[in-house]
């Protein structure tokens, strides 16, 4: 009895289909317009290379300094003439060892007025003022090429590359954080505890802009913040807090690196959990946001050269800088509005 009703049910879909068959191929068609890739534009490495190095050239972009307010400049200059909207956000702070910082956080948006879907990409701007962690000249600043220049100079190279398509139909937002790395190491430096207000000597321009945001009712689908993607032989393990708040915004990245065939960049295994700009986004902003960063979730590590003034332009890797850019450009231009 129930092989026959399922064998009367199989002949009446069948009729079914066979007198419908123009709605068939349309759904099917449109399935199969919902699952086909967009190919996005060509992620150019050499440009993105260059855009890290003119950083570097300023010399260590250190707060209230004169390289960081050229660099600044730079930066704001270099996004305007892309025809991104830029808002500058200055602000003032103290460090844990007690030196004023005058901070200002950038902010460049693609086709403003799209409000119903944005995309949030990150990275600070800023490099340490010391390396605490080199052997020797501990207590001069670092030029950051990985560790601040690198997610910078992908990010400007897929704002290039936006100013020169109107094809992308949803709204994408950049911000390049200040006041990023002038942290306390408790690990080779004294502790020093948490004033002013502040939740964290760390990060301390997506701190403030997460509680005020440059538009008051701003808001995005997601985030991406890229932090030290420039390294050679770069590993980018699934990160704790970003599993954690965008467990679906990691799928949906470490997948797209993986169709790319840069699977032996985007390592999808969980790593070890850092307290980064993304941290501040998520917890106060309400943004689900990821961090693409490369953290030994061995030793908790971020490379040999972190915080030494080995980062410098030997160890930035065009390949690794192809790959990341590559991967956030693609993502971009699946996304649906």
């Amino acid at each position: 009895m129930i092989k026959q009703l399922i064998m009367g049910i199989t002949v009446i879909s069948i009729l079914a289909i066979s007198c419908d068959s123009s709605k068939k191929t349309t759904t099917e068609d449109k399935a199969t317009e919902n699952v086909k890739a967009v190919k996005a534009p060509s992620f150019n490495a050499d440009s993105a290379y260059t855009f890290v190095k003119k950083q570097v050239d300023f010399g260590p972009r250190v707060p209230s300094t004169r390289p960081h307010i050229d660099a600044g400049d730079y930066l704001v200059e270099k996004l305007k003439s892309y025809n991104w909207k830029v808002t500058e956000q200055t602000f003032d702070a103290t460090s844990f060892d007690y030196k004023p910082m005058a901070l200002r956080n950038i902010i460049a948006s693609y086709n403003p007025h799209i409000k119903t879907k944005r995309i949030l990409l990150a990275a600070h701007w800023d490099s340490r003022p010391f390396a605490d962690k080199d052997s020797e000249r501990k207590d001069e600043a670092i030029l950051g090429a990985n560790d601040g220049a690198s997610g910078v100079g992908v990010l400007l190279e897929i704002a290039r590359l936006l100013s020169q398509s109107d094809s992308l139909a949803i709204g994408v937002d950049i911000i390049f954080f200040d006041g990023e790395d002038w942290g306390n190491d408790s690990s080779n430096q004294k502790y020093t505890p948490v004033r002013d207000g502040w939740e964290d000597w760390w990060c301390m321009g997506s701190q403030y802009w997460s509680k005020n945001k440059h538009e008051r009712r701003y808001s995005a689908f997601y985030g991406i913040l890229l932090d030290m993607v420039g390294g050679k032989n770069a590993k980018f393990f699934v990160e704790g807090h970003s599993n954690d708040y965008a467990p679906s915004i990691v799928d949906k990245v470490w997948g797209q690196a993986s169709k790319l065939g840069y699977d032996r960049y985007f390592i999808r295994k969980q790593g070890g959990t850092i307290t980064d700009d993304h941290y501040f986004v998520n917890e106060y902003a309400k943004i689900p946001m990821i961090d693409i960063i490369p953290m030994n979730p061995e030793d908790g590590s971020f490379g040999e050269f972190h915080h030494t003034h080995r980062d410098n332009m030997d160890i930035i890797s065009k390949e690794t800088l192809q790959a990341v850019g590559q991967t956030v450009i693609t993502v971009l231009y699946n996304e649906k509005p």
